[in-house]
């Protein structure tokens, strides 16, 4: 990783979802699928997919913050998944879909806080956040049929029917932060 770019490791639902989101973005160099959060080290997409090794699928983003800050990356999060939604995103159920921000250092955990509560005292939801913010620990790249996996896949029904609509309000939504096609 080059000196002037930084990491964000964030769980929002399935990792396809948070990927697909991250790869149009000015500023962000690479995404990459894994799992996150847990003790097992190593760990396959089965063990995961279990629920019981306490990983997350996760996304590692790492970016400019000269073209895309934290606090952009983070206010993109909250809108590309449900923070009211307990171990899991829509039909995905689990502990492994469950939403997390794994912050890398003091600045990102309070950036992190004060974006969470901001967003609670908003009164955009009716339920309190869910999502949990944590320190980082390790991050376990996933298997290769997992990158890139809306790409290669647009036209699967997990793809049109879940990751189309998140990707059309993030360009609804964020236009100014993507990047030029």
């Amino acid at each position: 990783m080059d000196n002037k770019f930084k990491k964000a490791t964030l769980a929002g639902g399935c990792f396809w979802c948070i990927e697909a989101i991250y790869k149009e973005l000015r500023g962000v160099v690479s995404v990459i699928s894994g799992y996150s959060g847990g003790d097992e080290k190593n760990p396959s997409y089965e063990e995961v997919s279990s629920g019981s090794t306490g990983h997350v699928e996760a996304v590692q983003i790492e970016y400019n913050p000269e073209l895309i800050s934290y606090k952009d990356i983070l206010d993109i999060f909250w809108t590309a998944h449900d923070p009211t939604q307990e171990n899991g995103q829509g039909t995905d159920i689990g502990p492994q879909y469950r939403a997390v921000i794994f912050y890398h250092d003091d600045e990102q955990k309070k950036i992190a806080e004060e974006s969470k509560e901001k967003l609670g005292a908003s009164g955009k939801y009716k339920k309190p956040i869910a999502t949990k913010i944590k320190p980082f620990t390790s991050f376990y790249e996933a298997e290769d049929y997992h990158q890139d996996y809306y790409e290669s896949n647009k036209q699967a029904p997990y793809c049109r029917l879940v990751i189309n609509p998140k990707l059309k309000k993030l360009r609804n939504n964020f236009n100014e932060k993507l990047k030029e096609k």
